[in-house]
């Protein structure tokens, strides 16, 4: 058991494998000794196969049985589908591709039919390369209603899977972490008049403590994260939810991170400030609470704590205003200037930590209300939010991926194509068991010519390997044919186990050992079977990389870059339009720039799921990947800070019209670091050399401060409320600026990934 936790985490597949050794074996000894049906004891034994081994649904039981039922009710129509179309071979091919591509594709929509469409296509598959007369429709279905009728109670009964998501617990430390590092934080702002050193000393070094349990904490998270195959680590709602809450706990550590240790008397501080620290610190716990159970847990406790944290955030905006020496010479060297600054430099980290704590409230409640969404919802991906029907949502999706540089769609085209030449190829040379090529063809397929030609060749090395294998086993055993029958569920759990546990050649050679057991029980034991399987298999194989050389064969690495140029160049936009919005020009689209940021960091997620989900060796470092799709994240979450600060203003009329001097100053900052990351796409895109990061311009603060002194004060001479959210705008901006020396050292790193 300890093997196994080392090679499969959560014993997902061993808890699949072990249910399908148990139910497969029966079935098919039902079917085929008391109904004396081949016909329904192959597709008994198959259905099981697909439905119990291909698939894990998530969420509670009550759901994973829905969905269930819906996979057996859209076997039962496939099945029925590829019969009536598998002759003539013209007829077939067409419908293949049709049906591949509509399957294939609509696991856009929702975690449900993503993590089905392996399933669903088998079902389409098995008939049609299998022609019969219409006659033999009823034993197929009875078998398909049996599998079915099997299933359902073992998904109950038979190890369930557990409802938690892997990332939940150690997301639900790093809030706990974080919120302890606040508090900490909180306390060293406490403070007034004289602090004796040795207190200063202890004070400084439980924030030390603090802020190393919050990067052991976030590092943790980023190591379970890391160690699942495939982002999302599910595909579900909740899995969306909780791997962008991995980003912005990246982004909240390294907030909390960017801050000095101070030793001498900590600076004046709006009492605002800490309040919103300590309130943000509450909202975390609560968000930790409810991710310890999404199922049942009540979201009210983290809505009113998240509440009382945007109230405070918004008091502090106004109290802040007072704290801006705007009626007090300032000198025109870079310390006076930046001293002038630094007063809002405490209530701008805490508006900036309340945003990035609201942020992460917001995923954590989303989570939740997915996990308890009505499974229609879950069936068509509507999120708990939307206010369209479940339909338009889904048609939504869909649409947002018909792009050219959508991955889904060239994988799902790939794929259709694919197991279309499969079946012609199959018709034209009349090869027996003709299924196994679409298999073969199905799973080696992969995104670019050369992981499809290293994963043939394991294919074809692992059939060969069980083949000899299956033609020693029948050997051994020679006439006692009954004894197959207590090998079969031996080769079924090694078949479910091996490809995750050891590798997917080994999974094939137990694949293939199993084939070779089925197909002689209740015959005399004919070793011809498993040369057979070597055939079908490597033409399958040779039809994946026939496609893949034709279709997109640049792989997932490329693929990745030209999300990452498409998502920054959007993103860059977003932040430009959202800077531009804010300051008074009404005509800059912020919203619909954020759509579309939105849209094209899904794409991104697509993209680099896929390439994680690669085999092989991987020409681009995963570390430098990571750092430039979390930077997508952070640009993006920038302009949105940008856009939550400015909300409230522009409907108290207080945005301002966008002439001053301060509101230049931030608007040319914001273009230049917009022009920054647009070079960076570019350069992503080309496989060129990153531009050198921006430096901090200091004429530009001079600017911003003359203008506030003069421009943005009220009768009495103070600053007014626009002036405090121009220099968070400003602050807001050379955020981003300063993510350029990470992204532009990670750039080069990936470059040899395109």
């Amino acid at each position: 058991m300890g093997w196994l936790r080392a090679h499969d985490p959560d014993l997902a597949a061993t808890r699949r494998a072990a249910r399908t050794a148990l139910v497969m074996p029966a079935l098919f000894a039902l079917c085929g000794q008391v109904f004396r049906s081949p016909t329904m004891a192959s597709f008994a034994a198959f259905g099981s196969f697909s439905m119990l081994l291909l698939v894990d649904f998530t969420g509670p039981m009550v759901e994973r049985l829905r969905a269930q039922a819906g996979l057996a009710a859209a076997w039962l129509v496939l099945i029925s589908v590829g019969t009536l179309v598998a002759r003539p071979l013209w007829l077939a091919v067409s419908v293949t591709v049709l049906v591949g591509f509509a399957v294939l594709f609509s696991g856009v929509v929702s975690s449900v039919l993503a993590g089905s469409a392996t399933a669903l296509l088998l079902g389409f598959v098995l008939p049609v390369a299998s022609p019969a007369p219409l006659s033999e429709l009823p034993a197929r279905l009875a078998g398909a209603g049996l599998a079915a009728a099997a299933a359902l109670p073992a998904v109950c009964l038979l190890w369930p899977r557990p409802v938690a998501d892997p990332l939940g617990t150690p997301a639900a430390r790093a809030c706990r972490a974080a919120a302890q590092d606040l508090r900490a934080d909180a306390s060293g702002l406490a403070g007034r008049g004289p602090v004796p050193s040795g207190a200063q000393t202890a004070d400084a070094a439980r924030r030390r403590l603090a802020a190393e349990c919050t990067a052991d904490a976030s590092a943790e998270l980023r190591a379970a994260f890391d160690a699942t195959p495939y982002r999302p680590t599910g595909l579900s709602a909740t899995s969306r939810a909780l791997v962008r809450l991995v980003d912005e706990l990246t982004w909240l550590c390294g907030i909390l991170a960017d801050r000095p240790f101070r030793t001498d008397p900590a600076p004046a501080c709006d009492p605002a400030a800490r309040t919103v620290r300590l309130l943000a610190a509450d909202v975390l716990d609560h968000a930790a609470d409810l991710l310890t159970d999404l199922c049942h847990g009540d979201t009210g406790p983290l809505c009113t704590a998240a509440d009382e944290l945007d109230a405070a955030l918004h008091g502090m905006e106004r109290s802040s205003t007072a704290r801006l020496p705007a009626d007090h010479p300032v000198g025109a060297c870079e310390a006076d200037v930046y001293g002038f600054l630094a007063v809002l430099d405490l209530s701008f980290r805490a508006q900036e930590l309340g945003f990035a704590v609201l942020q992460i409230a917001g995923n954590v409640r989303l989570a939740a209300a997915a996990e308890q969404r009505h499974w229609s919802d879950r069936l068509l991906g509507r999120d708990p939010d939307a206010s369209a029907a479940a339909l338009t949502s889904a048609r939504e999706r869909a649409v947002a991926h018909l792009g050219r540089g959508s991955v889904w769609l060239h994988n799902s085209l790939r794929g259709a194509v694919g197991l279309g030449v499969a079946v012609l190829l199959a018709g034209v040379t009349d090869v027996q068991h003709s299924f196994w090529v679409l298999l073969g063809t199905l799973s080696v397929l992969r995104s670019n010519a050369l992981n499809t030609g290293q994963k043939a060749l394991r294919a074809v090395a692992g059939t060969v390997v069980g083949s000899i294998l299956g033609a020693g086993l029948l050997h051994l055993i020679g006439h006692h044919g009954t004894a197959l029958w207590f090998v079969l569920p031996a080769a079924i759990l090694m078949a479910g186990i091996a490809p995750a546990a050891v590798s997917f050649a080994a999974g094939q050679a137990a694949f293939t050992v199993t084939l070779v057991v089925l197909f002689n029980i209740g015959h005399d034991p004919d070793f011809h079977i498993a040369l057979l399987r070597v055939q079908d298999i490597a033409l399958g194989c040779a039809v994946s990389i026939v496609v893949a050389l034709f279709f997109w064969p640049r792989g997932a690495a490329a693929a990745v870059h030209r999300a990452l140029a498409a998502a920054y160049t959007d993103s860059a936009g977003y932040l430009a339009d959202a800077v531009a919005h804010a300051l008074g020009h009404p005509a800059a689209a912020a919203d619909t720039a954020g759509r579309e940021a939105a849209a094209a960091a899904r794409r991104l997620d697509d993209a680099f799921r896929t390439f994680l989900a690669e085999r092989g060796a991987k020409p681009a470092s995963l570390a430098d990947m990571s750092t430039l799709v979390t930077g997508v994240v952070a640009l993006r979450l920038a302009a949105d800070a940008v856009v939550s600060l400015w909300r409230e203003a522009g409907a108290a009329g207080e945005r301002g019209d966008g002439q001053t001097e301060a509101h230049r100053a931030v608007l040319g900052a914001a273009d230049r670091v917009a022009g920054w990351y647009r070079s960076l796409a570019v350069c992503l895109d080309a496989g060129t050399v990153a531009p050198a990061p921006l430096h901090r311009r200091p004429e530009v603060a001079a600017r911003l401060v003359k203008s506030i002194r003069t421009d943005l004060v009220d009768a009495t001479g103070r600053a007014t409320g626009t002036a405090v959210r121009v220099i968070w705008t400003g602050d807001h901006v050379d955020v981003a600026r300063r993510l350029q020396p990470g992204l532009a050292t990670a750039a080069k790193g990936s470059a040899g990934g395109g």
